[in-house]
């Protein structure tokens, strides 16, 4: 089962609103155009409601080493990356790309202390781009837990134009906690230990709260 996502709520008012006022519209224009206006308006509401959907999951594993997606979508990027601006590092990075039919809620992939955030209002490139990460509008976090800081990356791609992130420093969130929503099609990047276990390969399809992306050693 799932509800619709509150972020959603306004734009499916206003889109019931055009439908209604269009419908009466349509009355005037004869069959069989009326007919099939009608059923590409009753499409349109279709994907825009489930777009919005908010299904009820629950963390599958709850071990503190295992980081889990955030997001559903396909997996784009396996590889070792340069982090300058946060960690420091040399981390691997797992990119996970939301296509406009997959679930948009973001949920938190590990358990720990905001200890950064961030928001960049950069470029619109197409969310697969390598450039993507570091140069289109996106909102950072990094969650640190003990000795271990997970960095991750709300990205915006060519269609999506609003990135929304519930959190702020200093908070403690839980792995499986909803983190954000990002609407119409975008990337969420997780950068993990360069000897973590990484569970996943590339093209794969994962889940959020539901698919184990890593296990830190």
């Amino acid at each position: 089962m799932f509800r619709l996502h509150r972020e959603g709520i306004r734009i499916i008012i206003i889109s019931c609103i055009i439908a209604i006022l269009l419908g009466f519209a349509f009355t005037y224009i004869p069959n069989p155009y009326r007919t099939i206006l009608i059923l590409a308006e009753l499409v349109m509401l279709f994907l825009i409601l489930y777009f919005f959907r908010y299904p009820d999951r629950q963390l599958v594993n709850p071990d503190p080493r295992v980081i889990v997606s955030p997001a559903d979508g396909k997996v784009v990027v396996i590889e070792e990356v340069e982090e300058k601006q946060y960690l420091h590092e040399r981390r691997i990075q797992i990119s996970i790309f939301m296509s406009p039919l997959n679930v948009h809620v973001n949920w938190s992939p590990f358990s720990g202390e905001i200890q950064e955030r961030e928001y960049y209002d950069g470029k619109y490139l197409v969310a697969w781009h390598p450039k993507s990460s570091t140069e289109n509008e996106r909102t950072t976090l990094v969650i640190g837990q003990g000795n271990q800081r997970i960095l991750v990356k709300q990205i915006a791609g060519a269609v999506a134009r609003r990135i929304i992130n519930y959190l702020n420093v200093g908070d403690k969130v839980a792995a499986g906690d909803e983190m954000g929503f990002i609407r119409f099609g975008s990337r969420v990047d997780i950068l993990v230990p360069l000897d973590a276990d990484i569970q996943v390969e590339m093209g794969q399809k994962v889940k959020g709260n539901q698919t184990v992306l890593a296990r830190l050693r």
